[in-house]
């Protein structure tokens, strides 16, 4: 089993900062009707960022396992949340602009079911509460 901490401080308002086990620090502020002053982070915006990385990291590592030559990548991700309390993701559209040399169709599909259903740990959370639809698109490397 693997283990992770962080701490999460309240601050002045509805300002919070939190620092992960591996010392690293955020600052999170709740929405203007809350008495929020756009400081920082909303909590889901995180967790949707969260997703992206995840997806992101897994994706390049397996291209590059495939021996994919990848430049550069971006995923745009957006989420729609349920009306009614607690809100959760119900759906999010992630699209990957994958840059490189050579990188096939097919090959970007099998790393993105390899990613979602297998390694990132973030897509089997989101997928408990809201679907997840996967587009992309291949930018040849000059």
């Amino acid at each position: 089993m693997r283990v992770m901490k962080a701490v999460v401080t309240m601050g002045r308002e509805v300002q919070w900062e939190g620092v992960s086990g591996s010392g690293h620090r955020v600052t999170m502020d709740g929405p203007e009707e809350a008495g929020g002053k756009n400081a920082g982070f909303r909590p889901m915006e995180l967790m949707l960022l969260g997703l992206g990385f995840c997806m992101g990291y897994d994706m390049v590592l397996i291209l590059r396992r495939m021996r994919k030559e990848v430049t550069g990548y971006q995923i745009h991700l957006t989420g729609q949340r349920a009306e009614a309390p607690p809100s959760v993701y119900t759906e999010v559209i992630l699209e990957h602009v994958i840059t490189g040399k050579g990188i096939s169709a097919a090959s970007v599909e099998r790393a993105l079911e390899l990613a979602e259903n297998k390694y990132c740990s973030a897509s089997a959370m989101f997928s408990k509460t809201a679907t997840l639809t996967n587009k992309f698109r291949i930018e040849e490397a000059q």
